[in-house]
């Protein structure tokens, strides 16, 4: 037993040990084969984030925005004087129902007539001045709806130009905000939208649509002067008007589809080919020899996914599925190779 203790025992420590360093030089000596095969260098293994190539084809692009809004009632329309003077006489009252057109109240104002010349008996001239004529003017109501308020009383003075009233014209649009890339998408705007309300009738066709700066936060910092309102927002919305035989309310959700246009067999590449997604664009064709070639094109309609391309390209063309990226990493001065 002490000859096994003291030869045998070590050897085989020996012999174990001897195997796992020609192991572990195996591994090594494999490990950095393989990676100079792939071109990736010694160390750990890289992944290739090479932009594959695709072909251009032809394709169909229909530019329809769908975006979430909500009905609104429509702005009251301010009633104004048109003659400085006294108010006479109320010709309507607050909650009735008016036309365009429609006379509100009477302003009596007073206008100064010439004085009456003449010569007295010994030939002189004379001036006699002559009281002023009064005079008395409508103020017509700017637009059908319901008189909602009237802000003056009989013997009132106005000036040209002062709100006496508000009529509501008692219609109801939907508005919806837009991103800039949708505002892109919806450079040359169809006058119709399709409407859907949650829980509402059927989809209808919105009329009107226009596209514009949404109203900003009121002076009381709310919507509609309330202070306890979260303030409205600023940029562009979608606005359209509610047929009047659809019933719908004031702060119902909507979803609004606008189709700006349709595309067929044109041809199309995906967006993230491209460098650009309005009017003109850049992409890499990758020509026989693998080389890459930065190229200007025209561009066309888009559904957020594919782009018409309209000059600049032809089909079967080869090009970058996505759009390069810099190479940001940084030379090391003693190498002259990139690390980052």
């Amino acid at each position: 037993m002490g000859a096994v203790r003291t030869i045998a025992f070590p050897a085989l420590r020996l012999v174990v040990w001897a195997v796992i360093a020609v192991a572990l030089v195996v591994l090594a000596f494999r490990g950095g084969a393989g990676d100079t095969a792939a071109g990736s260098g010694p160390g750990a293994p890289t992944l290739d984030l090479a932009s594959p190539p695709i072909p251009v084809a032809r394709g169909s692009v229909a530019n329809t925005v769908t975006v979430s809004g909500t009905v609104v009632a429509d702005a009251p329309v301010a009633v104004k004087a048109t003659a400085a003077g006294t108010v006479r006489r109320i010709l309507v009252a607050t909650g009735s129902a008016v036309t365009a057109g429609q006379p509100v109240l009477e302003v009596r104002f007073e206008e100064e007539q010439p004085p009456v010349t003449g010569t007295d008996a010994e030939g002189n001239p004379t001036s006699t001045p002559r009281p002023p004529k009064v005079r008395t003017v409508t103020v017509p109501a700017p637009s059908a709806g319901t008189l909602a308020e009237l802000d003056v009383l009989v013997d009132q003075v106005v000036a040209v130009g002062d709100t006496i009233g508000q009529i509501s014209p008692g219609t109801l649009s939907v508005t919806a905000p837009l991103t800039q890339a949708e505002q892109f998408r919806l450079l040359a705007p169809p006058s119709t939208a399709e409407v859907t309300v949650q829980g509402g009738p059927a989809p209808f066709t919105c009329t009107g649509l226009v596209l514009g700066a949404a109203t900003g936060p009121s002076p009381d910092g709310g919507a509609g002067g309330d202070p306890m309102a979260p303030p409205s927002t600023g940029g562009t919305t979608a606005r359209c008007a509610v047929p009047p035989d659809v019933t719908v309310f004031a702060g119902m959700g909507a979803t609004v589809a606008v189709s700006a246009g349709t595309a067929e067999d044109v041809l199309v590449v995906p967006v993230t080919a491209v460098q650009g997604s309005v009017q003109q664009g850049n992409v890499w064709v990758v020509g026989a020899d693998g080389a890459e070639e930065q190229r200007a094109v025209a561009l066309g309609l888009t559904d957020g996914e594919q782009i018409e391309v309209r000059e600049g390209l032809a089909e079967g063309e080869q090009i970058l599925q996505f759009v390069p990226v810099p190479d940001d990493s940084v030379q090391d001065q003693m190498t002259g190779g990139p690390y980052g």
